[in-house]
């Protein structure tokens, strides 16, 4: 497993915007990556992967909205558990579109579309 794509100042910000500490939200996030890394190839081939970040170690794809309801029930979470992680994994995609000056796109997407990031092992 990796350390996640979701870097350490997303998380602050994530946890400050919802009701989860920052070091529940830490752990959840670990928690659903393990998760998500399992599933990797089904996302590859079920859902478009929007950006790759510059380092290669996440993916990030666009799936229906609910997806993270459905996660969040699959992994035994609370509703506010698996909302902040899906704030999270939208926080960290909007930061790379503002570095890729991609922010624009991904607001548009984020609009009817939930970001799902899988981080990528290295070798």
């Amino acid at each position: 497993m990796t350390d996640g794509p979701i870097s350490g100042q997303i998380l602050l910000l994530a946890a400050a915007k919802t009701s989860v500490t920052p070091a529940r939200l830490s752990t959840l996030v670990v928690r659903t990556q393990a998760a998500l890394e399992r599933d990797r190839e089904r996302y590859r081939r079920e859902f478009e992967c929007v950006y790759i970040d510059e380092s290669g170690s996440y993916e990030a794809f666009l799936v229906d909205w609910g997806h993270w309801d459905e996660l969040g029930e699959m992994l035994g979470l609370e509703r506010r558990e698996h909302s902040a992680i899906r704030r999270a994994h939208e926080e960290q995609l909007l930061r790379a579109g503002r570095r890729a000056d991609r922010e624009d796109e991904f607001e548009t997407a984020l609009e009817i579309r939930e970001p799902v990031l899988i981080g990528v092992a290295s070798d």
